[in-house]
C-alpha cells in the first residue's frame, strides 16, 4: 500500500509540475511580477498533493529580507514556499541536479559556490541586488542538512550579504513534528530528514510513502546586524533563537504563553 501510495503522489506530482515549467520560464523570461508568486501557488497545491501540513506560528515577513533557517530535509523547499512567495539560496552544485536544479532556477535561487573564496563577493552582490529589488530570500544558514532533532553553527560568512544599513534578517525554525496526525517520534524523523550520504530518489520514494506529516514553521522576530553588532553576533544569536524554537516545537510547546516568538499564531492547513 505504501509503494503504490508513493507512486499515485509521484504521478499527481508529474501531471501538476510538468505542464506549469514551461509557464514559469516565461514570467521569469519577461520579468514578470507573478514571477515572484507563482512559485507561492505551486507549492501550496504541491504541498496537498503530497500531505504537508503547515502550520505557521509568528508574522511573517511584511518585507524584502534574508530568512536564516535551519535545514532538514528537501521538503523544506515545498514547505517556506508553499508559506510564503520566496526564493532560495542554494549551493552550485544544485543546479545540476535535473530536474530539481531546473526548479531551483525556475524559482530564482541564487547559486553559490561555498567551496571559493573569491566567489563570495559575486554571491555577496547578487544577494543585496535582490533584496534591493524586493525578494525574500531563504538562507540555509547551517550549510548542511541535519536529521531534524537538532541545530548546528550557523555559518557567519554566510551573513555578508546582511552587512547593509536597514536589511532585515529573520530567523526561522522548521520542526518536523507530526505524522499521520500524531507526534512525530525522533526515530521516524529521518524518514523525512534528507541529511549525510542518504540518496535523494531512494529518500524521495521512502518519504512518499511513509504517509502525510504535519511540519511547523516558526517566524522570529526580525533582526539587523546593526542591532546586533555584528554579522557573528547575528549568526550566533539566531541560531540559538531557531534551535530554541525547534526544542518547543518538537515538545509540543511552541506558540504557548511565554513562549511565543513574535506576533500571533497562523495556521496554514494544507491536506
Amino acid at each position: 500500500m505504501s509503494s503504490l501510495r508513493a507512486a499515485s503522489i509521484l504521478a499527481r506530482c508529474a501531471i501538476l509540475t510538468l505542464p506549469l515549467m514551461p509557464v514559469q520560464k516565461l514570467l521569469v523570461a519577461t520579468g514578470s511580477r507573478y514571477a515572484r508568486t507563482f512559485p507561492h501557488w505551486y507549492h501550496r497545491q504541491l504541498a496537498r498533493i503530497v500531505g504537508i501540513k503547515v502550520k505557521c506560528i509568528g508574522e511573517k515577513p511584511s518585507q524584502a529580507c534574508l530568512i536564516a533557517a535551519n535545514h532538514v530535509s528537501w521538503l523544506d523547499i515545498p514547505v517556506l514556499s508553499s508559506a510564503l512567495p520566496v526564493s532560495f539560496v542554494a549551493k552550485q552544485e544544485v543546479a545540476g541536479w535535473g530536474i530539481f536544479g531546473s526548479l531551483a532556477r525556475l524559482q530564482r535561487s541564487v547559486f553559490i559556490n561555498r567551496d571559493r573564496r573569491h566567489t563570495t563577493g559575486s554571491s555577496r552582490d547578487e544577494i543585496q541586488d535582490r533584496l534591493k529589488a524586493g525578494d525574500t530570500l531563504v538562507l540555509f544558514a547551517e550549510g548542511t542538512s541535519t536529521d531534524g532533532n537538532r541545530v548546528l553553527q550557523f555559518r557567519s560568512a554566510f551573513f555578508a550579504s546582511a552587512e547593509t544599513d536597514g536589511l532585515i534578517v529573520q530567523p526561522v525554525t522548521i520542526a518536523y513534528d507530526g505524522h499521520w496526525g500524531l507526534p512525530m517520534t525522533r526515530r521516524r524523523r529521518p524518514f523525512y530528514a534528507w541529511y549525510g550520504d542518504m540518496e535523494l530518489p531512494g529518500h524521495l520514494w521512502q518519504a512518499l510513502a511513509a504517509g502525510p506529516i504535519e511540519v511547523t514553521v516558526i517566524f522570529h522576530k526580525p533582526m539587523t546586524v546593526a542591532g546586533e553588532g555584528n554579522r557573528k553576533a547575528l549568526a550566533r544569536k539566531a541560531e540559538d533563537i531557531v534551535r530554541k524554537g525547534l526544542m518547543e516545537a518538537l515538545t509540543g510547546r511552541a506558540g504557548e504563553a511565554g513562549s511565543q516568538p513574535h506576533g500571533n499564531r497562523l495556521d496554514q492547513g494544507q491536506k
